[in-house]
């Protein structure tokens, strides 16, 4: 996987730092501030909560470390250049040595320098499950005292390989685990960020029906107080009754305190979308309701597959179970005896001096064969592998488990969201219809024609067809945006999310 560099700093610059770029624009300017509130419509508001809200920063770190996990696999699969050295290693001491000519064993004092290099290349061969090897020693001693000599021992080349031939592959089960790992980080990582989206919905249609209720509130009030007043001119003529006057009354006062109460519900509201988005909660934000979706009819077939084939819950079903199988495979081997196979091939020398070492080098070979044969162990081994078995069986049926329950919640999401845009199209209708009716109930209550009850009724019902029709707006996105989490597919370029991400990044 290669990404740009352009490409990299945009995905994992830190979230603070984006929301310092996204704001850049809203608040650079005293007089943007001082022109009124931030318009923000529902695409905007997804976008802004998907770079710069604190879910989306840590969705962000926690896809980070992934991603350099699955890096750190991939580099381990290239070949690997190591340098060793020990400049410099004083001995000092009184040590046991056999003296020939007396047949018996003394102790001496001794005084010795030594200092070592060796570079090493490494190559692991994943299909068997070895190493292949390339080493350059060159080592040297010098001793002090009596017998003062120095010595040279060089190693110029030195290719080998080294083989479990019966053992454990560890090498063949990375190379099938540790990209699926990298391909459910990375659409964990899609999976939250679709969360984000649905908290960025919520968030924001609660901020617009508190505006609208704030508004209709605002009306009522107005309308109040214009009937209260007209009210007072009637009771004069004795055109309506003083219970009448009354409750005209009530209605005024009670429309203050609604007015007071949405409020406060607005402002708490706005505090609560500007704190999600990354901003200071003092911000005034004025939202736009979106336009009448396009209807669109997703089919619970494709919906199903494209959830099996990008669900990050069945990618970590699936890790588990090949983890089961690495598992028995493992205690399946170390059941039986083991073997490894070492064979190197190379030249080495020895002189008193630099250049001697590397003159009339010597062959050296080595081919060694090693077996561990378990004899008793009193059952140990097989009981682990009879474990493994066991655990293989229990993450086989949970992930068919989790298959099954991710098919019933697609198929009811599916249902759910066929229906959303039928249902908006109704609450509109309610909506203007509810309009209409108490425009023209209150002309008729202005001329007299009509009862008091009757415009309480029809304002009434005009503020619920408009909550009506700003929750069915809600829910139509929220089922939209749940559907995609659950799919990771985006049904209005028809494309999967993890491709989108990875042309948006530049991922190969």
């Amino acid at each position: 996987m290669i990404k740009s560099k352009k490409n990299r700093i945009n995905i994992l610059l830190p979230g603070f730092l984006r929301a310092v770029c996204l704001a850049v624009p809203l608040f650079a300017a005293p007089a943007a501030d001082a022109a009124g509130p931030i318009a923000l419509d529902l695409k905007r508001t997804i976008e802004i909560a998907g770079d710069s809200s604190l879910s989306a920063f840590r969705f962000r770190n926690l896809y980070e470390a992934g991603y350099w996990s699955y890096r750190s696999f991939r580099a381990n699969r290239l070949p690997s250049l190591t340098l060793n050295l020990t400049p410099a290693r004083y001995y000092r001491d009184i040590t046991s040595r056999y003296d020939y000519e007396n047949n018996i064993d003394v102790y001496r004092s001794q005084q010795s320098y030594s200092a070592s290099m060796a570079l090493n290349v490494r190559q692991n061969f994943d299909w068997l499950g070895g190493t292949f090897f390339v080493e350059s020693d060159l080592d040297y001693m010098h001793n002090m005292g009596a017998s003062n000599f120095s010595q040279f021992s060089s190693v110029p080349v030195r290719v080998g390989y080294s083989q479990e031939l019966l053992g454990y592959n560890a090498f063949r089960w990375e190379k099938k685990i540790e990209p699926l790992k990298y391909e459910k980080v990375k659409k964990e990582y899609i999976y939250n960020m679709e969360t984000v989206s649905e908290s960025a919905v919520t968030y924001f249609f609660n901020l617009a029906l508190a505006q609208t209720e704030h508004r209709l509130a605002k009306e009522t009030l107005a309308s109040a107080d214009t009937l209260y007043t007209l009210g007072e001119r009637r009771f004069k003529i004795a055109a309506i009754s003083q219970a009448e006057l009354l409750t005209l009354r009530l209605d005024l006062v009670n429309a203050r305190n609604s007015l007071e109460n949405t409020r406060i519900a607005l402002k708490r509201a706005n505090a609560q979308l500007a704190s999600f988005l990354g901003m200071d909660q003092n911000t005034d934000i004025e939202v736009t309701l979106p336009s009448l979706p396009v209807s669109r009819n997703v089919p619970v077939a494709d919906a199903i597959a494209y959830a099996r084939d990008n669900s990050p819950e069945l990618l970590q079903h699936k890790q588990n179970v090949l983890e089961a199988k690495q598992t028995v495979n493992r205690t399946k081997v170390e059941n039986m005896f083991s073997a490894s196979f070492n064979a190197s091939v190379g030249f080495n020398q020895v002189g008193d001096n630099f250049g001697a070492a590397y003159r009339n080098l010597m062959r050296q070979d080595l081919v060694s064969v090693s077996l561990s044969i378990p004899l008793v162990d009193w059952g140990v081994r097989k009981g682990k592998y009879n474990m493994a078995l066991s655990n293989l069986d229990v993450v086989e049926i949970a992930a068919r488990q989790e298959e099954q329950s991710l098919d019933e919640e697609v198929m009811m999401t599916v249902d759910d969201f066929n229906i959303q845009i039928d249902l908006i199209k109704s609450a509109r209708e309610a909506m203007d219809l509810s309009d209409m009716a108490y425009a023209q109930t209150q002309q008729r209550f202005m001329i007299g024609k009509t009862d008091l009850n009757s415009m309480t009724l029809a304002s009434s019902r005009r503020q619920e067809a408009t909550k009506n029709y700003i929750s069915a707006l809600k829910n139509y996105w929220l089922s939209y945006y749940k559907l995609r989490r659950l799919t990771l597919y985006d049904f209005e370029m028809m494309i999967p999310l993890a491709r989108k991400f990875d042309l948006d990044n530049k991922v190969k």
